[in-house]
């Protein structure tokens, strides 16, 4: 076990894999990969840059904000002095007006992970968007494409309804499926009762049967200060500092665009919803810090409980210099297995 995760490694960062069928193994021949993950404003990117300093990597981006042009201040998208020194692949890979999918997330992140260990790379996929991350690791099932016209008339319902209503008609129609979609997360909301429209089946019924092995071994890493009331504060910095990076100026910059609503996906992102509705006038600044700030805090609490669920992942502390180098040490021998 010893030489497995390295000459100069002792037995107690050995030990610290997750042993699990996506965790490293003597007899797992399959390339390595890394995911960073954890909640919002908990500190991923400054791990993933260290990791780019430290290794032979290529970060990939799983944030379904970046992969949107002009969604940049808001987003957290790194600058571009940052991209060019350490590029990530999948940001601004789509205009704002356009949608994008899990599926097309997976197919896109298999192609970039696939250049990385063609190229001698680490491929070290970075972010918060948990639908993306079980997208990738578990494969979907096979549902319909989107289809713009059942879209159109289900946007026309929440406008005129509200997106808490249009999860208690989806509630009605699947209630497995209305369990586990959040009544703020309209893009989920609107994809479920999609499929119940195009199909006539419940998407609870449709889901799970096509796993698929991830033709890479992972290992996880969960970015999260332990303390939840540190993360909060995290938070509400950052969204202060986003309204004086110009958030506003960017929201305002992108109603501009002809094509583009409030309804759009990228527009229902955390901040730039809140950004917008100011724009409309339903609220002053001071509302406008509060309600993002909240809308935030509930987005990390969302993604807090997704990511205690995944059992073979390592927590790490941001905040704790030690535990840094020893988890640099940690990828680096992962990556040699």
């Amino acid at each position: 076990m010893l030489r497995a995760c390295g000459e100069r490694a002792d037995h107690k960062l050995c030990q610290s894999f997750p042993m699990t069928a996506t965790g490293p193994s003597r007899n797992d021949e399959r390339p390595p990969a890394v995911f960073v993950m954890g909640p919002t404003a908990s500190g991923k990117t400054a791990l993933a840059l260290a990791l780019a300093q430290r290794l032979r990597c290529v970060l990939i981006s799983v944030d379904s904000a970046q992969v949107y042009r002009g969604l940049d201040v808001g987003s957290a998208k790194p600058d571009a002095a940052t991209r060019a020194q350490f590029p990530h692949s999948l940001v601004d890979i789509r205009d704002p007006e356009q949608p994008y999918s899990a599926a097309e997330f997976r197919r896109d992140a298999l192609a970039a992970m696939g250049d990385a260990t063609t190229a001698g790379r680490l491929p070290v996929l970075v972010g918060g968007t948990g639908l993306y991350f079980r997208a990738l690791e578990l494969g979907l099932s096979e549902l319909p494409d989107a289809d713009p016209a059942t879209r159109a008339t289900i946007e026309r319902e929440a406008q005129r309804l509200g997106w808490r209503a249009m999860h208690g008609r989806l509630a009605i129609a699947d209630p497995a499926a209305a369990g586990r979609i959040h009544p703020n997360d309209p893009q989920r909301i609107q994809r479920a009762l999609e499929v119940i429209a195009l199909t006539g089946r419940p998407l609870s019924a449709q889901q799970g049967g096509r796993a698929q092995r991830l033709p890479y071994r992972v290992l996880k890493i969960v970015v999260s200060p332990p303390d939840r009331a540190l993360l909060h504060e995290r938070i509400a910095q950052r969204f202060r500092d986003m309204l004086e990076a110009g958030l506003v100026d960017e929201v305002r910059k992108l109603r501009e665009r002809p094509g583009l609503t409030a309804d759009h996906a990228s527009m229902r992102a955390v901040g730039y919803r809140q950004a917008w509705e100011y724009l409309d006038g339903d609220f002053d600044l001071d509302a406008l810090v509060d309600r993002g700030i909240a809308a935030t805090r509930q987005l990390a609490k969302r993604q807090v409980t997704w990511l205690r669920g995944e059992h073979d992942a390592l927590w790490f502390d941001p905040d704790d210099p030690a535990r840094r180098e020893w988890l640099l040490a940690l990828v680096g021998a992962f990556s040699r297995l």
